[in-house]
């Protein structure tokens, strides 16, 4: 089956997400989902899609399916709502199966593998904070390897869990202290997936990437994820 790039239509109410295609007059050999952090939504990850005008890829800026409470604005990936009562925070860690569902089924299978025709392997999650949760406990529950997963502070959810090993590989970021990706973190991580690869920034925080530096890590990692068929004929079939 040819690929296609997806249109907004292709997806079910009441996904909301915008659809970046590559620099034109490339042809979107790879897609980039885009999970936004907690109490964010899919305009600024929409913004980044564009900024990285990845060549031969699709950038698609998901808006998590569960909007706050009490009128606070944004949306979350999480099964449930709580607070940390130490701190008043918004806990990030509340259950994923939903979101999980949402990402699995309602758009890697359901939409871009079955409807527009990729490959599990030409399908590349990013995600930031309670979106990179959301995007490797996606990643873990796939039975196939998909092209990477990128998180940005977001650690492996305590429900998630495999069979095996994931050979789906994954670059997970976080700053030097004040951070969530703590060496703990990193071996979970390890018992999950095959192939992890961590970058501590010299930095407090796990804030989005702020310069040239710091971005330099996820722009290898898609080189070496994100395929091209640059120079190969038309009508050559891929095959894996």
């Amino acid at each position: 089956m040819p690929f296609r790039l997806p249109t907004p239509t292709d997806f079910p109410s009441p996904f909301i997400l915008t659809i970046t295609p590559p620099p034109s007059p490339q042809k979107p050999i790879n897609i980039l989902l885009l999970l936004h952090g907690l109490g964010d939504s899919n305009p600024s990850f929409t913004t980044l899609g564009t900024q990285l005008a990845l060549p031969e890829t699709a950038c698609i800026s998901l808006q998590a399916p569960t909007p706050l409470p009490f009128d606070l604005g944004g949306f979350h990936w999480g099964d449930d709502l709580q607070f940390d009562s130490a701190t008043g925070q918004m806990d990030f860690d509340t259950g994923f199966e939903k979101a999980v569902n949402f990402i699995r089924r309602g758009v890697i299978e359901s939409v871009l593998v079955e409807k527009c025709g990729y490959m599990p392997r030409n399908i590349v999650l990013f995600g930031f904070g309670q979106g990179g949760m959301a995007a490797v406990a996606a990643a873990l529950s796939f039975a196939r390897e998909l092209g990477g997963v990128v998180s940005i502070g977001g650690p492996l959810p305590s429900s998630a869990s495999a069979s095996g090993k994931s050979k789906t590989p994954v670059l997970v970021l976080g700053g030097s202290s004040s951070t969530l990706i703590t060496r703990s973190v990193v071996s979970r991580f390890k018992t999950a997936f095959d192939t992890v690869e961590y970058h501590k920034w010299d930095k407090s925080g796990d804030g989005m990437p702020r310069n040239r530096e710091e971005m330099l890590p996820i722009m290898k990692f898609f080189a070496r994820r994100l395929r091209s068929r640059s120079g190969v004929p038309d009508g050559s079939v891929e095959v894996g």
